[in-house]
């Protein structure tokens, strides 16, 4: 209630009880520092810092310079990346999708992601989110009033849910579970058998299912992450979201996808359609080119990403950190030594080696004892990152 006389504040609840975001928090840390003369590299953020493939480029210029481009896109986004978009899962997955019905272009994956809860959850209803998982599930949640319940992941076996660690109580409450692999911040990595758990375990349940698919085209010795959508069934009840930031280099592009579920699609198709008017028709356009594409261009940035992951392992070995070898994303998920917590081992990475790397607990509760580091930087930035590293020495690590 307003009070006469005093300052007002504008600020919803929800707002206000929203967790403070880590990244944000070691930006803050990293200005200071910078502040003080000293060298930060920021090992954070996962943004990609290789260039978008210049066919991508060509095609913009060429569309930005036809008048007929710069009017309003449908409210679903234009036919040609529609059909674009159902072309590589028909090509690259087998997959049948119709662009009317069951393709929806997003202003990036992000953003479906969040209209998505909008669109399916009532106020107090559940959300079964990865744990650890991406953080922006369990804010949107709670943006959109619902509730997050931490879905386990098994750190023994390529973090697949653990389902039955999920109260009977609970579920009956659950409207929606959300899964991504390659994982973030894991990179953990799946077989089709994963998923067909997953569409058998919600449709018992009858809960909906969002596979956040970011990383699906960012993978390693010959390993090709499958497509929940490949489950016979699986469009009865899932979508799956995909980005063109991590696989073209198109972050700041913001253009992506939502497949699948007709009803679900709807649902979102109208919260967008009231909040929003689609992607820049031109930035559509290129996005269906790069679609089109032979995805040539992504050998190349694979082939880089492991040559840095294969470097900055040995320097994590050199230091008896225990990691794993990914098969996907940019990322490499790896123990901090012992004898201290997530924070406090970010804390002197960042204070001591001027690197900043990310806590476990960004990514949840089950986050505690881990680390993330992104291979997202220049290949020059990420060996002197490795230098000083290799520099610190841990009592208890082994």
């Amino acid at each position: 209630m307003k009070q006469g006389g005093s300052r007002v504040d504008f600020t919803s609840e929800r707002i206000k009880t929203l967790p403070p975001y880590i990244f944000s928090q070691f930006q803050q840390k990293k200005k200071v520092l910078e502040a003080k003369g000293m060298d930060i590299i920021d090992l954070g953020i996962g943004a990609p810092d290789l260039p978008t493939p210049n066919f991508i480029i060509e095609e913009l210029k060429e569309a930005v310079l036809n008048p007929e481009n710069h009017r309003y896109s449908s409210y679903n986004g234009c036919v040609e990346f529609r059909e674009a978009v159902a072309h590589f899962y028909k090509t690259y997955y087998g997959v049948d999708l119709d662009p009317e019905t069951e393709v929806l272009t997003l202003i990036g994956s992000k953003e479906g992601i969040a209209n998505l809860i909008h669109a399916v959850i009532n106020p107090g209803e559940n959300v079964l989110v990865p744990d650890p998982g991406y953080p922006v599930y369990r804010s949107a949640v709670h943006i959109a009033g619902g509730n997050s319940v931490s879905l386990p992941l098994d750190p023994d076996n390529q973090y697949i849910p653990l389902y039955d660690q999920v109260s009977e109580k609970d579920l009956a409450n659950t409207k929606l579970m959300f899964l991504n692999y390659p994982g973030n911040p894991t990179a953990a990595t799946v077989e089709l058998d994963t998923f067909v758990e997953a569409i058998t375990f919600a449709k018992q349940h009858q809960i909906a299912v969002a596979h956040d698919s970011a990383y699906n085209l960012v993978t390693f010795d010959g390993y090709k992450a499958p497509s929940i959508l490949q489950v016979p069934g699986s469009k009865e009840i899932a979508v799956e979201f995909g980005s063109l930031s991590k696989s073209f280099n198109m972050t700041g592009w913001r253009i992506g996808y939502v497949v699948g579920n007709k009803d679900l699609i709807k649902a979102i198709s109208v919260v967008k359609s009231n909040t929003d008017t689609s992607q820049f028709l031109p930035i559509q356009k290129a996005g269906a080119k790069a679609l089109y594409s032979d995805l040539s261009t992504l050998e190349e940035n694979n082939s880089t990403y492991k040559e840095r992951m294969e470097k900055m392992i040995e320097a994590l070995q050199a230091m008896n950190i225990r990691v794993e070898r990914p098969r996907g994303t940019f990322f490499i998920w790896a123990k901090v030594p012992d004898g201290l917590s997530s924070m406090e081992f970010a804390e002197k990475m960042l204070e001591e080696a001027g690197v900043i790397i990310t806590p476990g607990t960004a990514f949840g509760p089950a986050g505690e004892g881990y680390f993330r580091i992104s291979l997202s930087v220049q290949t020059e930035r990420l060996q002197e990152a490795v230098n000083r590293m290799k520099q610190l020495h841990f009592e208890g690590a082994k």
